[in-house]
């Protein structure tokens, strides 16, 4: 199901896409409002666990498009997210080992719509995001997926490292992307496997990488030391799909 309204704006608005079960990934309110209908917001976002940030009026006059916020903004997705054990039945339902994304902060709107591009490219069975600190499914990430999100579901969790330890016990492996890890053409990545891409600038966070079973260094022959992270994932990802095809 695809939502196209994407930016909420008015109490009664944001009021309502609660009541209608849209997927609200943040709430910035005036900070200090302490109103009914704002109150009734805050209940409404603490049942639905969306991220809720107290901003100032000069902010929300800032990210206003109509001017008319009444001291409320709500983001939207701009798709339903999935769960992770949706994810799960569409690789048991292709009769495939589970290949899955998982995503450590991706902040930036193009990397995560281009990094679902990949994921539906290579066969991934989903994509899996942090609540926090980690863009949503925004309409700039679903143009940025080229339709990708029609296709590969993408679920939100409260804790990666959870997450991840869960998956291990139905026998995933995982992998991260890092500079000082084994180069990944000595590395088996065969077998259900999750592949775990870091933040933009910080790479994956220090809880999420001890988790990890295998830490992939990308070969590397030019004159700086990184690469974007939506290409980190591509080619650590069409490794996997090579082993998987052998």
């Amino acid at each position: 199901m695809r939502y196209e309204e994407f930016t909420i704006e008015g109490r009664n608005a944001v009021i309502e896409a609660f009541r209608c079960g849209k997927p609200i990934d943040k709430i910035f309110i005036l900070d200090g409002c302490q109103d009914g209908p704002i109150m009734t917001i805050k209940r409404e976002a603490k049942k639905q666990n969306a991220i809720v940030k107290f901003v100032t009026r000069d902010r929300l006059d800032q990210m206003s498009e109509t001017g008319k916020h009444q001291g409320v903004i709500a983001y939207a997705a701009a798709y339903e997210y999935a769960e992770v054990e949706d994810i799960l039945r569409a690789a048991e339902k292709k009769g495939e080992h589970p290949f899955i994304f998982l995503l450590d902060n991706i902040e930036d709107p193009h990397n995560l719509g281009a990094i679902i591009r990949t994921a539906n490219l290579a066969g991934a069975h989903g994509v899996i995001i942090p609540k926090n600190r980690a863009a949503g499914l925004t309409a700039t990430v679903a143009r940025t997926s080229a339709g990708a999100l029609n296709y590969t579901p993408v679920a939100k969790v409260t804790n990666l490292t959870k997450t991840i330890e869960d998956l291990k016990k139905l026998g995933l492996w995982f992998v991260c992307a890092d500079m000082e890890g084994t180069s990944m053409y000595k590395l088996d990545l065969k077998g259900p496997i999750g592949l775990v891409i870091g933040n933009e600038g910080e790479g994956v966070g220090r809880l999420v990488r001890e988790k990890c079973d295998f830490i992939a260094s990308i070969p590397m022959r030019g004159d700086i030391d990184s690469l974007n992270a939506s290409v980190a994932a591509g080619v650590l990802a069409y490794e996997i799909v090579r082993q998987r095809m052998i």
